[in-house]
């Protein structure tokens, strides 16, 4: 997919370092939320001590609620630990989102490329953003455990599951071929932004008689139609080997087996693979008959009410009984199928099982806790009789700062620390907007590619050469513009085109002042210097319009003073005319300065290193004329 892949090593050192660095410094940060809102909480506590009747009326949180909200919680939290893992900043796009998307629509692949390549160019930045959303999320709603700001953090959740799903997941593969439950369809960020859902729901909610029907019966209409995909003919979950090869399910598992995790987990999953590869038709029967069953059984819990069930005897265990099968279902399923999901060092999550065990557990507990039916309303009381309503007040007397300092001192210690959550969520949704909105990719490509540049204060070397034009052009004639210099092969087709490509975009991120900058090649080709070539190059790179672009030759007398000067050497190259040179590319200043040397060898040519290099050159034309 066009732009998802920086072309860089995932464990590339240069990136890492940057990545390291940048959650060092935003930890630093985010520990500096949190101390300055709690010395802030306490100051402003002392000096206005709070009303201690108030907030005591809230709602008592459920169990099924709390099974949810805690356990999302310390998901995302989890999940943002492993996407701090070095190889996650440049390994996500082409390691997890490509392969994801593979095999599904086009217009999807268009979509999640567009949030893929947005990565690619800012990998340090969204990599860092990432780890902070979902550590902000996951500490929000551990904090949050009723009122309006647990409802927002189960908001949060839900839209930030969403995103991932779409954009991470692919809409979890539900539209690629081999869909199976137990490979994690519909994706473990669904159930997150589900949990989500169910946390944002109003307290009036808690108690609704619906409420536990609706979890079991969705629950059970999920298990349902997975057992129907499972089971469908002419997928291939029935065969355990192929034409030879080991079926899907034991292709799945044997892969597994291989990424880098304890010896004995290694084992044990390799072993299941091959009993799969070997009893195919037998392992799938067992998964299609319990999530049939499973499914049909929480379906009927959701229909008959469980009012209509025993709470004790037999009936408890009609309850029970398909909750502790999924259960234990999900966690074979977890660890002999998925791995334990997030093993091999590119493990976002551990996978869906984790979540669907939470919603399960959390069903139950609604089911089981579910509320009596509302006794008969006493009459309404008559006006004489009534409470007089306490008025709301208007917002503008709600954000004076009296108003402002008042509510800060009757906050609670809950409310305080989930302000600190929300404040890291935007430590992380900044950079992350940041790199979204930037159209050109971040310097630190190019510096992984090439490492850093060298700086230098010398006066450049003079030159007086013909341009693509005909027309003469000496460095003196350039005074007072900033000068952006390179050779380059006017028949090259492999690095030369990559870095006129650069030098093209460059000139574009200047914008206003690619008037003040003149991008310069000068031809490094002995035997082919005229000014035919040089022409012929910049039609084939769409060079010809950009007016302060300038592409000099000369004779081989008129050349080779130049190359020496610069430091150039070139060498014909076997069975061609193309010659081998050094990539090289020159800062000069509008005094004539050379101020830094770049090493410009375009590395793998992606679209994410063609457009860290223009980048670079173009942060150096502006600091150069800055130096003027």
């Amino acid at each position: 997919m066009p732009g998802m892949n920086s072309g860089l090593n995932i464990n590339d050192p240069i990136v890492v370092a940057a990545f390291r660095s940048a959650l060092l410094h935003q930890g630093i940060i985010a520990l500096l939320i949190f101390g300055v809102l709690s010395i802030a909480w306490v100051a402003v506590r002392e000096w206005r001590p709070p009303d201690p009747g108030r907030g005591a009326s809230q709602a008592a949180e459920p169990a099924w609620r709390q099974v949810i909200r805690i356990g999302i919680g310390l998901l995302w939290v989890f999940d943002g630990i492993l996407q701090a893992q070095p190889a996650m900043a440049v390994g996500l796009p082409s390691k997890i989102i490509e392969p994801a998307a593979d095999g599904s629509p086009h217009w999807l692949q268009q979509l999640i490329n567009w949030a893929g390549t947005a990565w690619s160019y800012h990998p340090v930045q969204a990599g860092a953003s990432a780890v902070w959303i979902q550590v902000g999320i996951g500490l929000w709603l551990l904090f949050a455990p009723r009122g309006t700001l647990s409802r927002l953090a189960g908001v949060a959740s839900l839209a930030w599951g969403l995103g991932v799903w779409v954009f991470g997941e692919a809409l979890g593969e539900i539209l690629a071929p081999g869909l199976s439950w137990l490979n994690g369809a519909p994706g473990a960020a669904a159930v997150y932004a589900v949990g989500g859902l169910v946390v944002a729901l109003p307290s009036r909610y808690w108690r609704s008689p619906w409420l536990p029907r609706l979890l079991a019966g969705g629950l059970g209409l999920f298990l349902a139609g997975m057992a129907l995909l499972q089971g469908w003919p002419g997928r291939g979950f029935w065969q355990g080997t192929v034409h030879g090869q080991a079926g899907p399910l034991a292709a799945m598992v044997n892969d597994m087996a291989t990424t880098s995790q304890p010896a004995g987990l290694a084992r044990l999953v390799s072993n299941f693979g091959s009993f799969a590869a070997g009893h195919g038709f037998a392992v799938n029967l067992v998964v299609v008959l319990l999530l049939a069953t499973t499914g049909a059984a929480l379906i009927g819990l959701a229909v008959a009410g469980p009012s209509r069930i025993p709470a004790a005897g037999a009936g408890r265990w009609l309850i029970r009984g398909p909750f502790i099968v999924l259960v234990v279902f999900c966690l074979a399923v977890w660890v002999l199928v998925q791995d334990f999901g997030f093993f091999g060092g590119l493990g976002t999550d551990p996978n869906s099982m984790v979540p669907l065990i939470l919603l399960a557990v959390a069903a139950y507990l609604a089911l089981v806790h579910a509320p009596a039916p509302e006794p008969v309303q006493a009459a309404e009381p008559t006006a004489e009789t009534a409470p007089t309503p306490t008025p709301t007040p208007a917002w503008r007397e709600r954000v004076r700062p009296a108003a402002l300092s008042k509510s800060f001192a009757a906050a609670g210690i809950r409310t305080m620390l989930s302000a600190c959550a929300i404040g890291v969520i935007i430590l992380g949704a900044l950079p992350m907007a940041a790199a979204q909105a930037s159209r050109s990719a971040s310097p630190i490509l190019a510096e992984a590619v090439d490492g850093s540049s060298a700086p230098l204060h010398t006066i450049a070397p003079g030159f007086a050469l013909t341009d693509q034009n005909g027309r003469r052009v000496s460095l003196a004639s350039l005074h007072g513009k900033a000068v952006l210099l390179t050779f380059l092969d006017p028949v090259c087709t492999t690095d030369c085109p990559l870095e006129a490509q650069e030098f093209r975009e460059a000139g574009v991120l200047l914008g206003a002042q690619a008037s003040q900058v003149e991008l310069v090649a000068v031809n490094v080709n002995p035997l082919y210097g005229g000014l035919a070539y040089t022409r012929a190059f910049d039609r084939e790179q769409s060079l010809s319009n950009v007016r302060n672009w300038v592409y000099l030759t000369g004779s081989t007398a008129q050349l080779r003073p130049v190359w020496r000067n610069y430091g150039v050497e070139s060498q014909t190259l076997p069975g061609g005319s193309m010659l081998g040179h050094n990539d090289v590319a020159f800062v000069i200043d509008p005094n004539g300065r050379m101020r830094e040397e770049l090493d410009f060898d375009p590395g793998p040519g992606t679209t994410a290193t063609v457009s860290s290099f223009a980048s670079e050159l173009a942060t150096a034309a502006r600091q150069a004329l800055a130096s003027r």
